[in-house]
């Protein structure tokens, strides 16, 4: 008993260890957030952003022409457009644990955002607001309610026009 006893424990052991290795440890998400949540009375499951717009200029998006959808190309020149405003939103993707993202923001100064619909629905959602008037805070609260889901994405398509 006590050979076979010992190997048996021995997988056990082995086997629980093994098992939480692979368990996700929760992210501290929402680091970024300066002052958001009391402000809007948001939860703890809002994801990363900034509260208010940077201090200097932000990095490139990545080159829209490195990718060959147009759907794709058109995220991407948008991103570029709307910089500031993606910065001080949250991508519900949660890449802000998967990816260290601190916005919606890093999803397109990264090739993230081309394979991801939410990223892609958001940025055209927060373009589609932006061109109404709308500030990045309200643009926010929209996301944060789930509004981006209702974008119509058969105008995005076919290539926008270069302005």
């Amino acid at each position: 008993m006590s050979g076979v006893a010992r190997v048996g424990s021995a997988m056990i052991l082995f086997g629980a260890a093994l098992a939480f290795t692979f368990v996700p440890l929760p992210a501290a998400s929402g680091s970024s957030q300066q002052g958001s949540s009391t402000e809007e009375g948001a939860d703890n499951d809002v994801p990363a952003y900034h509260a208010q717009a940077p201090k200097g200029g932000l990095p490139e998006t990545m080159n829209p022409d490195l990718f060959s959808q147009p759907m794709v190309k058109n995220a991407y020149a948008i991103a570029a457009k709307i910089k500031k405003t993606l910065y001080q939103q949250p991508c519900y993707c949660h890449c802000d644990r998967s990816k260290g993202h601190t916005s919606l923001f890093d999803c397109f100064a990264s090739e993230h955002g081309s394979g991801c619909g939410t990223c892609i629905y958001e940025d055209f959602y927060s373009y589609e607001q932006v061109r109404k008037g709308k500030t990045a805070k309200q643009i926010r609260e929209g996301i944060r309610k789930g509004e981006w889901k209702s974008v119509d994405a058969a105008k995005y398509q076919q290539l926008l026009p270069a302005k």
